[in-house]
């Protein structure tokens, strides 16, 4: 796994050092795997592209290129991707962990621990509650959760502040996703800056990153309760 993740992080131009830990990130994901479903990728090849290098592309971007002391969100972060490669290669971002599921959660308190990641954040509680108290406080959200492009505008956009942008990873056949999240967008605040297709370093893998900037506050009413947003999307 460290050869292939040294290989990686040069191709993307970022510091081979960090390769060990996050080998190490990936050591602590795969041990809790056995008693508890975090990943149903378990090959450490496959682990090592998909998860980490897959997330360690975003930190090649210049959206990335945030000032120290930047704060980011990762909405429904899950095992801990990207939010968690993301702080070991930009470690002066100020780094929030944010998930639905308390055992997730602990997971990740206690491998950040593990890693000397003391400044990570990380919150049990769903995005659209969390928004009562981070409402518009972050320069940066990412989410690589398993939902549909309006439904995560709504989940994360109220999180990011005006001049902010949200990172959505998608795949490279997302199109009319895009294009039926355009009424979402707008409504939150948002203006989609770019769609970035790129190449997971060392296979054959390509995935997109859609960037959305916080053009203007998002109104109040908004995030709506989950059962709203998922029955009613914008």
């Amino acid at each position: 796994m460290l050869d292939i993740l040294r290989v990686g992080l040069a191709e993307l131009g970022l510091d081979e050092a960090k390769a060990e830990p996050l080998a190490e990130f990936a050591r602590l994901v795969l041990e809790k795997n056995r008693v508890m479903n975090l990943t149903a990728i378990t090959d450490e090849a496959d682990f090592a592209r998909l998860h980490l290098l897959d997330s360690a592309a975003l930190a090649s971007l210049p959206e990335l290129a945030e000032p120290e002391g930047a704060r980011a969100v990762d909405v429904g972060t899950g095992a801990g991707f990207p939010g968690v490669p993301l702080r070991i290669l930009c470690p002066g971002i100020q780094m929030t962990l944010l998930d639905s599921t308390g055992k997730r959660v602990d997971f990740l308190r206690d491998a950040c621990a593990a890693l000397g990641l003391s400044d990570v954040a990380c919150v049990h509680a769903r995005a659209e509650e969390f928004a009562a108290e981070g409402r518009e406080s972050f320069d940066l959200a990412t989410s690589r959760a398993v939902a549909a492009l309006p439904v995560l505008c709504e989940l994360c956009l109220p999180l990011v502040r005006v001049g902010g942008r949200f990172l959505a990873m998608k795949s490279t056949q997302s199109d009319s996703e895009l294009s039926d999240a355009a009424r979402a967008v707008e409504t939150l605040g948002g203006r989609v800056a770019r769609t970035v297709d790129y190449a997971i370093p060392t296979g054959d893998v390509t995935h997109r990153v859609i960037v959305i900037e916080k053009v203007k506050p998002t109104p109040a009413k908004y995030p709506r309760a989950f059962g709203q947003i998922k029955k009613k999307p914008l």
